[in-house]
């Protein structure tokens, strides 16, 4: 498939919602054309509360955007390192043009990136020394109020005043004795009257807390949150390592117990074992408010609020500080590529039209997923989605962002039913949506310019050559792209193909086949090969064994054994040699069976596979609990050695018929052996390196359920003679489905 599919759609609903509008936007619809003034955009002087403004919990840089150095060329850096990209010149000239003007026009009219990515400090519900100012973006609605359980729901009560770029303001007046008017917790909407004349209601699109009360409707509400004590943070952001190593997780399922898991709970029992594990990330799925829970979190409808399934946003807060405090930095899996088609609780129809912060028309929606496409080149929806970014910064300190979807932004057919060759005209001669890759490059550059360090990663199948080189560079700016074939070609292995059978040369090729100077997180699966309708890696080794024989007073029966030696070895090569990054999804670790499935209609609401079964890995007398050992052992390693951030990768043996592969990289020598019945005494190994050979890991050790053939206390000493194509070899017992990994001493 060309684009990822969401697993489930949310169903479009028909009720109003309102919105609000704020001063200073932009009269045009359309990047490079005349805009408003920013003079009218000046943060509130907010109290206590969500809303409290405060300057920037992190240092930003002090430069003027517009006359960056670091953005003075013409954005064709990037042919220096692939000459293939030379007939494409003008397009990269072109769209750096493009970039650098968008970016001048931010700073002229708006102050800069940095004031203008600043809007949720403007939109919104905001308590000032005067009472609780609102303001909107709704160019088409003809009228505006604020209205909710403060002022009994009378649409007079509240009225709001529109300026001429379409931006809606109101101030409710603090009560006589001081207070704020409207009560913490209290419900609350904006009422339009559209072009039409009809009166609708809609959440403010700027809400940072909705909750769903399923017992009267599956519609969400906005909720006024004002607690009287805001979670302060006492840690310091972490920076993340240049070896990722990212455990991707879903707060919602982290429990065994069927049933929706809170921000708390994972904080106290998820993140120890992330921690124990050695992984040095954590990527949140589902964090932005999504109003059907089986969509995965891709059908969001309200962009700034965490989901308020798994509890408050300060208990979010508390978890990435908590996360902090343990040297784990936190991703945020956001959602911009499309927008969830409701009504009542989304942003679809925000002010009575049809577009607002979509193109109208067929250009607006996403035939596959029922959702709604951003117009990325109007100015007031780059303020919106650029804010969003940095409010999750800013608010609750994530350290970096994987971004959804890419491939369907990029492209003006989405990638639906597109078969990408890789052929540099599917990128550069028209199939490319400009103004959402000048999005992307304008994000990634806020991102990195503002925050050191800070990690974007793309969800991309399509292969756009320097979608991970610096904008700077004339690339589009993200650090890392997903390297989303090497989980396709594992399962189509185990589904299609006889263990002895299998191509070491294309397992090989596949690993390696990433982009010079673009960096990739590998993986074996994410929560796409979890999902209904495919199975998790250890599901397709050992399938229906997995209920009667993962006990170790059982028989290690041959699936078993078979399947526990390849989990470990598909895991260990992939993180070896195929990327300078790895993922895996909470629970893959220790081979959690089945699948996933949300609680939906056609499964009777069930949240029986909407979970994941930790207490598998923690009874002592079932055998998952030797696959965490193997994942330990190797994420450990990993740690030590910093392999993935290493640059000395040399594939030195791909021997098909004996299906060995070996290779060194960051100072280890790995040897693989897929051959599902042949050992090897004295197998010859090139190495670059000579001298003696330690034993540093090892697939077969009986610690991890092996079959301890390989002694750890032995010593290899390198002989002076070129093969391979290296100086030197080694010769080493390879025995049947075993992984070694070697350390030069």
């Amino acid at each position: 498939m060309a684009v990822k599919k969401k697993s489930t759609k949310a169903k479009a609903q028909e009720k109003h919602a309102p919105a609000s509008p704020i001063e200073g936007a932009v009269k045009s619809d359309s990047i490079g054309k005349e805009q408003g003034s920013p003079e009218v955009l000046k943060p509130t002087d907010k109290q206590g509360g969500l809303d409290k403004s405060s300057p920037a919990k992190y240092p930003t840089s002090n430069a003027t955007m517009g006359s960056d150095p670091d953005i003075s060329g013409d954005g064709t850096d990037v042919i220096k390192s692939d000459g293939y990209l030379e007939p494409h010149r003008s397009y990269f000239e072109q769209r750096f043009g493009r970039f650098k003007r968008w970016l001048g026009e931010i700073e002229t009219n708006e102050g800069g990136i940095d004031k203008f990515s600043r809007g949720y400090e403007n939109f919104g519900l905001h308590i000032t020394n005067e009472g609780v100012r609102y303001r909107e973006w709704a160019p088409g609605a003809k009228e505006a109020s604020l209205v909710g359980d403060f002022n009994g729901w009378d649409v007079a009560a509240n009225p709001m005043s529109r300026n001429e770029y379409g931006m809606w303001e109101t101030l409710v007046p603090n009560t006589p004795s001081g207070a704020v008017a409207i009560e913490h917790g209290s419900h609350i909407k904006v009422s339009f009257v559209t072009g039409n004349g009809e009166r609708v209601y809609r959440l403010p699109a700027w809400s940072q807390y909705v909750t769903q009360d399923l017992s009267k409707s599956p519609i969400y509400e906005a909720v006024f949150y004002n607690p009287p004590h805001k979670y302060e943070f006492k840690n310091a952001r972490v920076v993340p390592s240049a070896d990722l190593c990212i455990y991707e997780a879903h707060v919602g399922i982290s429990s065994p117990e069927g049933r929706v898991a809170t921000y708390k709970e994972f904080t106290a029992n998820v993140l120890p074992m992330i921690k124990d594990l050695g992984y040095n990330a954590v990527q949140l799925m589902a964090v932005m408010e999504h109003a059907y829970y089986a969509s995965f979190g891709y059908q969001v409808t309200s962009f700034f609020a965490p989901s308020s399934r798994c509890g408050e946003p300060d208990d979010l807060r508390e978890l990435v500080d908590t996360a902090h405090a343990m040297g784990i930095a936190v991703f945020l899996d956001i959602v911009h590529s499309h927008a969830c088609n409701n009504v009542e609780d989304g942003l679809n129809q925000f002010d009575g039209t049809d577009h607002c912060y979509f193109h109208e028309g067929g250009r607006g929606r996403h035939e596959l997923w029922n959702s709604r496409l951003f117009n990325y080149g109007n100015h007031e929806v780059a303020r919106f989605l650029l804010s969003n970014l940095r409010y999750w910064i800013e608010e609750f300190r994530f350290d970096g962002f994987r971004f959804d979807g890419v491939t369907s932004m990029m492209y003006k057919h989405h990638g639906i039913a597109y078969g990408f060759s890789g052929h540099y005209d599917e990128y550069f001669t028209g199939n490319t949506d400009e103004e959402a890759v000048g999005y992307l490059m304008l994000a990634n550059y806020m991102c990195h310019r503002l925050y050191p360090g800070f990690v974007t990663i793309a969800e991309d199948v399509s292969g756009m050559p320097a979608l991970c080189r610096a904008v700077s560079e004339g690339g589009v700016g993200f650090d890392y792209r997903l390297t989303m074939s090497v989980p396709d070609m594992w399962i189509k292995l185990l589904k299609e193909t006889r263990d002895e059978d299998w191509d070491i040369t294309h397992i090989a090729h596949q690993l390696t086949n990433r982009r010079y100077q673009e960096r990739a997180i590998t993986y074996c699966e994410s929560h796409d090969q979890a999902l209904v309708g495919d199975k998790t890696l250890a599901f397709w080794l050992m399938d229906r064994e997995m209920y009667d024989n993962m006990s170790d007073s059982s028989p290690l029966t041959p699936v078993i054994e078979r399947g526990i030696a390849l989990h470990k070895m598909i895991r260990l090569v992939t993180c070896a040699l195929g990327g300078e990054g790895y993922l895996t999804f909470e629970g893959n670790e220790f081979g959690h069976p089945e699948w996933l499935d949300f609680p939906r209609e056609g499964n009777g609401s069930s949240f029986h596979y909407a979970r994941r079964q930790f207490n598998l890995v923690h009874d002592e007398t079932l055998r998952y609990k030797y696959l965490y050992r193997f994942e330990r052992a190797m994420v450990h390693l990993e740690r030590r050695h910093h392999w993935l951030s290493a640059h000395d990768q040399w594939v030195t043996l791909r021997h098909d018929s004996d299906k060995v592969l070996a290779f060194e990289r960051g100072g280890l020598l790995w040897l693989f052996n897929f051959h599902p019945s042949n050992s090897y005494s004295d197998y010859r190994i090139g190495t670059a390196w000579a001298g003696k050979y330690t034993v540093a890991l090892c697939t077969d050790d009986t610690y991890f359920l092996g079959h301890g053939r390989i002694d750890g206390s032995v010593e290899h000493f390198s002989t002076p003679m070129e093969w391979n194509g290296r100086p030197n070899y080694i010769q080493v017992y390879l025995p049947a489905r075993t992984a070694v990994v070697l350390k030069h001493e």
